[in-house]
């Protein structure tokens, strides 16, 4: 019994420092790092938008590469105009003869060609970086592919800025290279020489850091994080990077070799002196070392000092020495085995014990006998315990009542730039799912100018292809006027017939146990007749892919509603075509009706909360027709204020006395006061004579030393009752028939 009884102090006092330190700690904070890890978040945002824009690009041009070279001859111009005509992405394209390095035709923009030697580059070369005769950074893809007899390239220029990134008008936007210079900016202030090399520090920093902490989770799984620069007056800036080093399932991308890292500045105010409370947790502290030694004392001398004397007494009248009488204790289950011991002293001198009705029922008059009447039997160490464990949590109940009297008002302590930064991390995020369907709809578009369903092996081989290229889609297939599939690649069809001839992108159905997405392109063919004919190229979208997009660290919990507010896809886990489980965030959705979306401090009976709502609606595209939003809430309490970390850690050290309580206290009830009520039950049924029942010891202790110490009386009980032989001179009564009378001696 001696460990729990010397780890109860141990672990109190440790608890009883840890308060002072978490409750009592004031350090200086200049900048929230809820402000800080938003800015890495938004940072790690556009990385990623960047990064799939980039790689997409590159994709998309090889692919169409490879569907030019493996059809007859297309010249060049023609090849730009289709191109042009199913993806609207590229500032400008170009075809080159690779063998001469002679221009064959342009669209668009002129695309900078003069700095790159086209003569020296391999087969589907990586993307590049170049600066054209206005100072301004272009991003080139290129793309082999072979056609007539002769080797050509194709080349797309585009600007370096992530699509779709909103970031407000406070907020800085960097795209920089590794060297540290700026390739690309907006926002206000950005061209100033304070943020490029605020921008340029940040970028030099995360060449030096590993993925980030939520890639093992799923999260950004390039380099991350964030600084703050210095201080102006009140204000500071925060800062957050992430750089574009790698591609999804964690291999290389045409996007990881160009070192490029995108950076967010915002300047918010400066904030003060952290938010312990020094004199709280030294109070606190000395109320629980107060508890903790007051409720060792009161153990000792209930528990721990009766125990061992009974121990003493029980191995002494166990080993034959019976002059002394026992020391019974004044309480409990001690008084009880005490009580006991001390009748079958008596017992084994020859004196006569306690009988059944004497140890198990109190005299009818007079004073209770210590340790041998019903009345003594209802207050044992059990109530000790309670009452222990009450007294400690007392203690972390007061921390919780002080903690719910000084809870921050979720107004005073937000910063606006909190729920600023969720409604453009909200828009970028369906800006992302938007963008992914539209690509999906052009990736058609463009499977359709290639694809002949007349010869349906080939059309298959291109379908298949193109499904394990592009992992958004379920199933990919081409049907006739009719709806009637020709050719297919993938998993069964769940488009109706009238769907899949309808040209765009539209959702199927409104209930079931999965969403529908079909995007449904038109290819003109030709049949045998020579007479035009209508076909189709239909591609149904996974759910988990746009799931996939929602899954965004530091957003909290995101749907995708369609426009009737049925659940499409979450990142939490969701019921097809179900609610949004959380009341006030189904609130906003029907009062958010504009096109442009919004996003508020939600305040309740429950947590509060900052919830945002994010419309297709107002964007380029056919995604636009869905009527979709995204919404997302995330809990304030979660969020890194300083007056929220001071509550996390009151409930903190809470937690921890009432487990520290928990853990020793139950530890003492199952190995010392569970044991020590079953012996005392066994040795009152010994004394009142119980001769045939085996006291056996649960644990090598002081409690089963006394058990062990009782089954040695017991067999010297049971040799001293055992029957005389008829007419022997020893056959007298034996103390067990006899009380009154004489016993045998031992």
């Amino acid at each position: 019994m001696r460990p729990p009884l010397a780890a109860l102090p141990v672990l109190l006092a440790l608890v009883a420092g840890l308060t002072v330190f978490a409750v009592g700690s004031d350090a200086e904070r200049g900048v929230p790092e809820a402000v800080l890890s938003s800015q890495q978040h938004i940072a790690e945002d556009g990385a990623v938008a960047l990064q799939g824009s980039v790689d997409q690009s590159v994709t998309d041009l090889r692919t169409a590469a490879a569907d030019f070279g493996g059809s007859k001859a297309v010249p060049a111009d023609g090849m730009l105009t289709r191109l042009d005509r199913a993806y609207r992405k590229w500032r400008g394209t170009a075809v080159v003869d690779v063998s001469t390095g002679r221009l064959l035709a342009s669209h668009g923009e002129a695309v900078p060609l003069g700095k790159v030697d086209l003569r020296g580059l391999p087969a589907n070369p990586p993307p590049r970086l170049v600066r054209d005769d206005s100072g301004v950074t272009r991003l080139l893809a290129f793309a082999t592919l072979s056609q007539g007899g002769r080797q050509e390239l194709l080349v797309a220029s585009q600007s370096l800025k992530p699509p779709g990134i909103s970031v407000g008008n406070k907020h800085t936007l960097n795209v920089v290279d590794r060297d540290g210079t700026t390739l690309a900016s907006s926002g206000p202030g950005s061209g100033t020489d304070r943020a490029k090399a605020l921008a340029g520090t940040a970028a030099r920093e995360a060449q030096g850091k590993g993925p980030s902490d939520t890639a093992a989770v799923g999260g950004f799984d390039g380099a991350s994080g964030s600084l703050v620069g210095a201080a102006e007056g009140r204000t500071r800036t925060a800062v957050g990077y992430a750089s574009v080093a790698r591609g999804p399932a964690a291999k290389e991308s045409p996007s990881s070799a160009l070192g490029l890292t995108v950076v967010t500045t915002v300047r918010t105010e400066r904030h003060g002196a952290g938010t312990g409370d020094l004199r709280l947790a030294l109070l606190a502290a000395a109320v629980l070392l107060a508890l903790a030694a007051g409720i060792t004392v009161a153990l000792h001398l209930v528990l721990q000092r009766p125990v061992l004397r009974l121990r003493r007494d029980a191995q002494r009248i166990g080993s034959g020495d019976l002059t002394a009488p026992v020391r019974i204790p004044r309480f409990g289950e001690p008084a009880r085995v005490g009580a006991a011991l001390e009748a079958l002293r008596r017992q084994l001198r020859g004196w006569g014990g306690q009988s059944q009705e004497t140890v198990a029922q109190p005299p009818a008059k007079g004073r209770v006998l210590l340790g041998t009447g019903k009345g003594r039997r209802r207050l044992g160490l059990r109530t000790v315990l309670v009452v222990c464990a009450f007294a400690l949590l007392a203690w972390p109940t007061a921390m919780l009542l002080t903690l719910g009297s000084t809870l921050p008002h979720p107004a005073a302590v937000v910063p606006r730039l909190i729920t600023d930064d969720q409604r453009q991390r909200t828009e970028t995020t369906a800006d992302r799912v938007r963008r992914g369907i539209n690509d999906g709809y052009a990736d058609l578009a463009h499977l359709a100018t290639v694809i002949d369903a007349s010869r349906s092996q080939e059309a298959r081989k291109v379908l298949d292809s193109s499904l394990e290229q592009h992992g958004r889609y379920r199933s990919l297939y081409v049907v006739d006027g009719v709806g009637k599939i020709l050719v297919r690649a993938g998993e069964e069809p769940r488009t109706p017939k009238k769907v899949r001839i309808k040209a765009g992108v539209s959702q199927t159905n409104t209930s079931g146990t999965e969403p529908v997405l079909a995007a449904v392109a038109p290819q003109q063919g030709t049949g045998a007749s020579a007479k035009p004919q209508r076909r189709y190229v239909v591609g149904e979208f996974k759910v988990q892919y746009l799931a996939g997009i929602l899954n965004r660290p530091g957003l909290g919990s995101v749907w995708l509603v369609d426009s009737a507010h049925r659940v499409i896809a979450s990142n939490k886990g969701f019921v097809a075509f179900g609610r949004v489980s959380d009341s006030r965030l189904r609130n906003r959705l029907d009062t958010v009706r504009t096109a442009r979306g919004s996003a508020e401090l939600l305040l309740g009976w429950r947590d509060p909360a900052v919830a945002a709502v994010a419309p297709f609606n107002d964007k380029r595209g056919v995604a636009s027709a869905l009527g979709w939003k995204v919404a997302s809430i995330r809990p304030v309490f979660w969020i890194g204020l300083p007056e929220y970390e001071a509550q996390r850690r009151i409930m903190l050290v809470g937690l921890l006395g009432v487990t520290t309580g928990a853990l020793c206290l139950g530890w003492l009830y199952l190995v010392v006061v569970r044991p020590l009520r079953e012996v005392a039950r066994g040795a009152e049924a010994l004394a009142a004579g119980d001769r045939t029942t085996v006291l056996y010891p649960r644990h090598q202790d002081e409690v089963g030393s006394v058990a062990r110490s009782l089954e040695l009386i017991r067999q010297r009980l049971r040799r001293t009752d055992a029957p005389r032989a008829p007419g022997s001179p020893d056959s007298a009564p034996t103390p067990s028939t006899s009380p009154s009378g004489p016993g045998p001696r031992s």
